[in-house]
């Protein structure tokens, strides 16, 4: 697609207005762009560089890949060290407010260096750009920064990159929503041989602690066949493995004009020759479906992982949560899931300390880990987001008490884990190598089926495929193995 795109970039006439149709109008921006960076290049005898900086989900890392693919595009080329760069750009998260305060103290940083580099522009994006109060704050205390954006228009990022070039004043651009997917930008893939595919953005969900549907919007949903084609594409590109994102792909399709279904869609994917692997999250258990199991259960493509957020085992406290689904019936869809895929490996989210969480409360998300038996869990204390309804619930919990709880919790869950994980040992499983290891150089990381990691001694020319591995050693969460020849 990139050696079309270049094509249509340099025929492009930029003399004509803009066309009003997407992408022909980014084309349009990109071309436009294009020139601003060239003559400032040449101004300043050398190639303009960018640093992109990603907060946050998987979501926001696939976003930052469009950054960086427009951003090549129009000629800029990467510099690792922020402060060098001419372009920096934050694609923000706004989960938990802390992650607030690091872009806060991370801008305070950067406004010295731009005394010294008046050409350089920043650029913020991403959820935390979606909160009013944080553009206000930005307008009034950083008035240095160039470009700020949401999360709902990132793809007009060279229009706005034009606008900025232009008018030279800070360019604010946000949404509150939209229904608009824009298909067929430049995208830079951090990996060569797996990617994320968005299949849907927005959350309808609102859980009583989550910032997210309030930042993303409302679900919306990609048509079937651009979802297809984009994969295609990646596979033609050396791509084995994809990872189909979603705040919760389990209501995939439900807006779309011919509706679809996640398992549906998932048969679509299964279809593509030359894909080997198919992953995918997150899933709310609320919309997790029989025909889902099914269709996993009959994969050859599927991975033998399943992340499936429970959040607490209290039915109490998931109804404050706003979660939609009891303690019984979340261990009956475990149970339907292992009854029918009994090799896959379940992962999950845990609050701890959640408002008005009591003790009972806290033995009852226990005993869901005891019984479900995860082979990993994210744990997270609870903490409090401004703007959700948690926040102003009242019973806020001791830091001592949800510390203990805390802790309590990764100790059951790390002893399981090692347990459950060790299983595989002395058994030969295909893995996908990822990368050189990060502590010994005659070793590569791979990761298997069910997302466990392995390390084994291999070269760099391993890196993308899929071989044979005997998995020796089980060190709790990954495993110290031996390839079959």
């Amino acid at each position: 697609m990139l050696k079309d795109l270049d094509k249509i970039i340099k025929e492009i006439d930029l003399n004509k207005e803009a066309p009003v149709v997407e992408p022909d109008r980014q084309y349009y921006y990109i071309a436009k762009a294009k020139k601003y960076v060239s003559a400032q290049a040449e101004k300043l005898g050398r190639q303009l560089t960018f640093c992109v900086t990603t907060f946050g989900c998987q979501m926001n890392a696939r976003d930052s890949e469009k950054l960086v693919g427009i951003l090549e595009q129009i000629g800029y080329v990467e510099e690792t060290d922020e402060e060098k760069a001419d372009f920096i750009i934050y694609n923000t998260c706004t989960v938990r407010e802390n992650a607030n305060m690091r872009v806060y103290g991370r801008l305070g940083q950067l406004k010295r260096v731009k005394k010294e580099n008046p050409h350089m522009m920043i650029g913020l994006c991403g959820c935390m750009m979606q909160e009013p109060e944080v553009v206000e704050k930005l307008k009034k205390s950083y008035r240095f920064v160039d470009l700020i954006f949401g999360t709902h228009n990132i793809y007009k990022f060279a229009e706005l990159i034009v606008t900025r070039f232009e008018s030279e004043r800070m360019v604010i651009d946000i949404w509150k929503d939209t229904d608009k997917i824009v298909e067929d930008l430049p995208s830079e893939r951090k990996f060569t041989f797996k990617s994320g595919v968005n299949i849907m953005f927005g959350c309808n969900n609102f859980c009583s602690y989550c910032i997210v549907p309030y930042v993303r919007g409302r679900e919306r949903s990609r048509n079937p066949k651009d979802i297809i084609r984009e994969i295609e594409r990646l596979v033609a590109d050396g791509v084995v493995e994809i990872m189909l994102l979603g705040q919760n792909v389990n209501s995939y399709g439900k807006n779309l004009e011919t509706p679809m279904t996640f398992a549906q869609l998932l048969q679509e994917v299964e279809k593509i020759e030359g894909l080997q692997r198919i992953r995918f999250m997150t899933s709310h258990p609320k919309d997790l479906s029989d025909e889902l199991i099914e269709v996993m259960k009959n994969s050859k493509k599927i991975c033998k992982h399943l992340h499936l957020p429970v959040q607490s085992g209290s039915s109490r406290i998931l109804q404050k949560m706003n979660r939609h689904y009891t303690k019984e019936q979340y261990l009956e869809l475990v149970r339907k899931i292992k009854e029918a895929i009994p090799d896959i490996s379940l992962t999950t989210d845990i609050i701890v300390g959640f408002p008005g969480e009591t003790e009972e409360d806290f033995l009852e998300t226990m005993d869901i880990v005891k019984q479900v038996r995860y082979d990993s869990a994210f744990t997270f204390i609870y903490s409090k987001r401004t703007g959700t309804p948690a926040a102003a619930m009242e019973e806020q919990i001791e830091e001592d008490v949800v510390k203990n709880r805390f802790d309590r919790l990764l100790k059951e869950v790390q002893e399981i884990s090692a347990k459950v994980c060790s299983v595989h040992t002395g058994t030969t499983q295909e893995v996908l190598v990822e990368s050189l290891n990060d502590h010994d150089a005659s070793l590569v990381t791979g990761r298997l089926s069910n997302n466990i990691l392995v390390h084994f001694p291999g070269t760099s020319e391993l890196i993308g495929k899929i071989v044979d591995v005997k998995l020796e050693e089980c060190k709790g969460f990954y495993y110290i193995g031996k390839m079959v020849e």
